[in-house]
């Protein structure tokens, strides 16, 4: 398993990040609509990485730093955005591999806290996240009124 940093802009990230709209779009009848400008992946206020296997990309991640106003966040917060493994690398363990080197290089970037919003359909993700530490905070961003809109966070420390 090789983990590669690219630009969010880069034609695999596209790629894995249309796959994963499009379960959004299965799940919850439109794509993520989350505002995101693709500079924020750029080191050192984000990062976008790629799993690749025999040179084919399988899984993706990234954090992003956040500018929030609302109450209980700070800017020692990294947003984990785009969490995605390809259907024929589930239950590998990808996800855990890839959450875990995202909250390693948050934390050697400075950032203390990880934080998240996913949806009430993605119990697998919710699951995992959970499992990894991950605790319930009050929602925020673009779907905090969305009764659908799970949002959860583990101190980097």
């Amino acid at each position: 398993m090789e983990f590669t940093a690219l630009g969010y802009r880069h034609p695999d990230v596209r790629k894995l990040c249309d796959e994963v709209q499009q379960i959004y779009v299965d799940r919850y009848g439109d794509p993520d609509e989350t505002p995101v400008d693709e500079a924020d992946f750029d080191p050192p206020t984000g990062l976008f990485l790629v799993v690749y296997e025999e040179g084919r990309a399988l899984a993706c991640g990234g954090w992003r730093i956040g500018s929030y106003d609302e109450p209980g966040h700070d800017t020692g917060d990294a947003e984990l955005k785009r969490m995605y493994v390809r259907p024929e690398a589930r239950g590998r363990g990808l996800a855990r591999a890839v959450l875990a080197e995202l909250e390693q290089r948050a934390r050697d970037a400075g950032q203390r806290r990880m934080i998240l919003e996913t949806g009430a359909r993605q119990q697998e993700a919710i699951a995992l996240y959970r499992s990894c530490g991950y605790a319930d905070i009050p929602r925020f961003g673009f779907y905090k009124d969305s009764p659908l809109s799970v949002c959860l966070a583990k101190p980097l420390g």
